[in-house]
């Protein structure tokens, strides 16, 4: 596991509408696929599609969303990119009172002080997500963009 990687560059978050004013804002769950007791993580992907793939088990709760461009620069990070056992489905283990192996890899990340942690998208690999540990690494770029999950994303959509 490498945490000497520095990532540099645009990642974009699906955020509720609500949430709009403060984009660099940590997850608001109590328990996410890398956080629990307390712990800070906000999420974001590497393209607009990747923020759409994530969110979609979420489209039907009623929030309207925004998708929201922003700038990640971090000079310790790790790369779980590649490693399926990051990114498999969590919420079953927590439903039957299990601990989350996933959040085996971000304690790991964060005990060798990982600002951010790469890993791949489950039902699309070839998409890449990242968790971040502190949150002042991020940065607004905008612009807020309202969010459709009606539309089906496409690769080169413009929201």
């Amino acid at each position: 596991m490498r945490h000497d990687l520095h990532f540099d560059g645009p990642v974009w978050r699906l955020l509720p509408e609500s949430l709009s004013a403060t984009p660099m804002i940590a997850a608001q769950a109590p328990e996410g696929r890398f956080h629990h007791s307390g712990q800070v993580a906000a999420y974001a992907s590497l393209s607009a599609e990747g923020a759409f793939v994530a969110m979609r088990r979420y489209f039907d709760d009623g929030i309207n969303r925004v998708l929201i461009p922003m700038w990640l620069k971090s000079d310790r990070v790790i790369d779980q990119r590649g490693n399926a056992r990051a990114s498999v489905v969590w919420q079953d283990d927590r439903a039957a009172g299990k601990v989350s192996p996933t959040w085996a890899f971000s304690d790991a990340a964060r005990n060798v002080k990982a600002q951010a942690m790469l890993y791949s998208s489950r039902s699309r690999p070839e998409l890449s997500h990242v968790v971040i540990f502190e949150t002042e690494c991020l940065s607004y770029i905008g612009p807020v963009t309202t969010f459709d999950p009606d539309k089906e994303f496409t690769a080169g959509h413009k929201y």
